[in-house]
């Protein structure tokens, strides 16, 4: 029998070490006996002498989720993941078996790890200790499921690149000094403060934005389990905002539903009547005017006023998104909001000058859905984007773009008059009639709306790519 002896338990590395050589010695997972070294020494088992790993293929799938599982707390992982390994060096459709005891276990404590990791990206808070060389320097205490810290350092090293910061939990520590990221022997919730000036402001902020006509309890839990809540500051007010939210509800109904933006008629008082007719648009400015004086579908009756596009007529890029948000239609300038700032941001990283493109939209007014005194955005209708695109073609005809660049669905349906999926079109470039071609990408507002920050995260590095993408193309 052949003893190995874990010093560190989830430690991916020291495992793997281990089980390769135990694999390249042809060591049959019976005759193996795993261990963590604060359980003491076995009575009849010699500590392995693992021979230099050899040359063994495995999927690397299996290697990406044994990299998660052995994270995961139960004492018979090591075993059971040999055990998994050692079938798969001989089976290599054996993860495709959704059958198998020992996938389907697999499979399910992986599915626990990942969703433990969801949690700790969540639900981490960083309390201030103060400042040092002009750097912040920043503490958290977190208790996870599982022993997943070095699974979910490296995306808080990515996001607060710019402080020094640590976590704590009961099996280890991260430690980020804007260097390097080290790890070290865990700590108690005594290690760190109970709270901060931020957490003020904070609790503040959540308590303004909480819908209590949104509120669904039993999701709530399953998605914040109340573990958790020790670590969150908004938790001690949670309890009274849920206790108060039917009175609330009840004076949201009571309050007059606003339809029209009250700066509507003002803002209509400052577009000359003198206008060309539509035909005879020539000029930005003329198509612009015009634009805020249409009456083409029912979006207008609502809207504060028309938005048309923005930017230089030589522009090479044009940008095409789906319809003005309550910024835009309040300021009268496409991407101007929350979504237009997610894209400046990605289109600084890739290498492009807004100023030089020009920005417009599918659908020219606001469409909206009155809730008290806030608007909530609609998606346009296949038919009001067809009826706005007569405005789309008199922009792309006077701007003559090389290339389009298309942000989200509703933006590809305006520019070809079709319906398509952003799957089936992102990632080539299309050819469209009078010579342009067009790159499909998501709308920024999508990674706005993306609860996964992971997944956005990732989401996002593909928007920059599509964006560099048009770039190149367009030089």
């Amino acid at each position: 029998m052949r003893e190995v002896v874990l010093n560190e338990p989830g430690d991916f590395a020291e495992w793997r070490n281990a089980a390769r050589g135990l694999l390249a010695s042809g060591v049959a997972p019976e005759d193996v006996s795993w261990r963590g070294s604060a359980e003491g020494a076995s009575l009849f088992g010699d500590e392995a002498v693992v021979a230099p790993a050899g040359a063994v293929s495995l999927p690397r799938e299996l290697l990406e989720i044994a990299k998660r599982v052995i994270c995961h707390r139960d004492a018979e992982v090591p075993a059971r993941l040999y055990r998994i390994i050692w079938r798969a060096a001989r089976d290599r459709q054996l993860l495709a078996r959704a059958t198998d005891a020992e996938v389907n276990w697999l499979r399910k404590a992986d599915k626990a790890i990942r969703r433990d990791v969801h949690k700790m990206h969540a639900f981490v808070r960083f309390r201030r200790l103060g400042e040092e060389a002009g750097r912040e320097s920043f503490a958290a205490w977190f208790e996870p499921s599982h022993r997943i810290l070095r699974l979910t350092a490296p995306f808080f090293q990515r996001r607060f690149t710019g402080m020094d910061w640590a976590i704590v939990t009961p099996d280890a520590r991260a430690i980020w000094k804007g260097e390097t990221l080290v790890y070290g022997p865990g700590g108690t919730k005594d290690d760190v403060p109970d709270s901060d000036v931020i957490e003020d402001q904070w609790r503040t902020y959540y308590g303004a934005i909480f819908n209590p006509a949104r509120v669904k309890i039993d999701a709530m839990r399953a998605e914040m389990p109340k573990k958790y809540w020790n670590n969150l500051p908004e938790a001690q007010d949670i309890a009274p905002l849920l206790a108060g939210a039917g009175a609330r509800v009840e004076r949201m109904r009571e309050a007059a539903v606003s339809l029209a933006n009250p700066l509507t008629d003002k803002w209509r008082t400052r577009v000359p009547d003198e206008l060309a007719p539509d035909d005879d648009v020539k000029t930005l400015g003329e198509l612009a005017r015009a634009v805020d004086r249409c009456t083409r579908c029912p979006l207008y009756c609502n809207a504060t006023q028309g938005v048309a596009g923005e930017g230089p007529k030589t522009a090479r890029i044009m940008l095409v998104g789906e319809q003005p948000g309550d910024q835009e239609d309040l300021q009268g300038r496409p991407f101007v909001g929350p979504a237009g700032q997610v894209l400046d941001e990605a289109l600084e990283e890739a290498g492009l000058d807004r100023t030089r493109l020009f920005l417009t939209n599918a659908v020219k007014h606001f469409k909206f859905e009155p809730r008290g005194k806030r608007r909530l955005h609609q998606n346009p209708t296949s038919a009001e984007i067809d009826i706005c695109r007569w405005w789309l073609d008199k922009e792309r005809a006077l701007v003559q773009p090389d290339l389009i660049v298309t942000l989200g669905a509703s933006a590809l349906r305006g520019v070809t008059g079709r319906s398509a999926s952003i799957r089936s079109m992102r990632g080539a470039v299309h050819e469209l009639e009078g010579g342009s071609k067009l790159i499909a990408t998501i709308h920024p507002s999508f990674l706005l709306r993306m609860p996964d920050r992971e997944r956005a995260a990732e989401e996002r590095k593909a928007f920059v790519a599509d964006l560099i993408r048009a770039r190149k193309l367009a030089a």
